[in-house]
């Protein structure tokens, strides 16, 4: 990031905007983005690891708090899942994964809460001039994600139908089974099939992208004098309130589509 008098908004937001990658091989296409991998796997082991210290701690009496939380949670997710999944026995998968999901998916979006500059300052006294702490905005993270649902749907429906009863499927469902209709329905399962991971993962994708850019245009404001400070103060307060919702509501909703398409994947027509 340049300083001094040669900072400007563009350098600023350009360099929060970059990623720590590192090229596998000849690099190109084949990089990982080490700061959502390391991110992402450190808010997963976290979020496990607290559910399971609480869950080791919970007794049959009046609950603490955190147990209440994690309790209501469970319940939340379970309510959830019971609503759409009618296909056999949701707690033996369907409901651990959507907790799963739902838990990993709000921590690592919550980390748009943390200030930029600070975490940008502390890596810099390790060298490390360039990290993204959101993994959510990261569109590797996201395509990660929803295809990892999108296998599981297609292993589901599989499970469910059989080999031959999904290759069926595609080739005669919607509109019918003689074989001039074939490519009809075959190009209307593959729009499906593609529209759905890309929805899943750029929805999510691009409402933590959006946060993220309006954070950092809130933090240049910042830079701008008294005036500009006790702006971005108060807007930056309105948003980040107005933000929880956000982070909320985009895991919700990925735990609620991982949900659904694994229920559709055990649909028969």
């Amino acid at each position: 990031m340049a300083s001094g008098k040669d900072f400007n908004a563009a350098d600023y937001i350009q360099h929060h905007l970059t990623f720590l990658t590192k090229p596998v091989g000849d690099g190109g296409f084949w990089s990982l983005n080490v700061d959502s991998m390391v991110t992402a796997l450190v808010l997963g082991v976290l979020g496990i690891g607290v559910m399971w210290w609480i869950v080791r701690g919970a007794t049959a009496g009046v609950p603490n708090r955190r147990q209440a939380f994690v309790e209501l949670t469970f319940e939340f997710i379970d309510d959830q899942v019971k609503s759409i999944f009618h296909h056999g026995d949701r707690h033996r998968f369907v409901a651990p994964a959507a907790l799963t999901v739902f838990v990993w998916v709000l921590l690592m979006n919550a980390m748009d809460f943390l200030p930029i500059d600070f975490i940008a300052g502390a890596l810099g006294l390790f060298g490390i001039h360039t990290w993204r702490p959101v993994p959510t905005a990261d569109v590797n993270t996201t395509f990660a994600l929803a295809l990892s649902v999108w296998f599981l749907m297609i292993w589901f429906s599989i499970s469910a139908k059989g080999l031959g009863g999904w290759i069926h499927e595609l080739f005669c469902v919607p509109f019918g089974s003689h074989p001039l209709l074939w490519p009809a329905n075959l190009l209307f399962n593959f729009i499906e099939y593609v529209s759905k991971p890309l929805s899943h993962a750029l929805r999510l994708f691009g409402n933590m992208y959006a946060g993220e850019i309006i954070f950092l245009l809130l933090w240049l404001l910042a830079a701008t004098g008294i005036f500009g400070t006790l702006a971005a103060a108060v807007l930056g307060l309105g948003w980040a309130i107005f933000h929880i919702l956000i982070v909320v509501l985009q895991a919700y909703i990925f735990m609620m589509l991982t949900v659904v398409y694994i229920a559709m994947a055990h649909e028969h027509h």
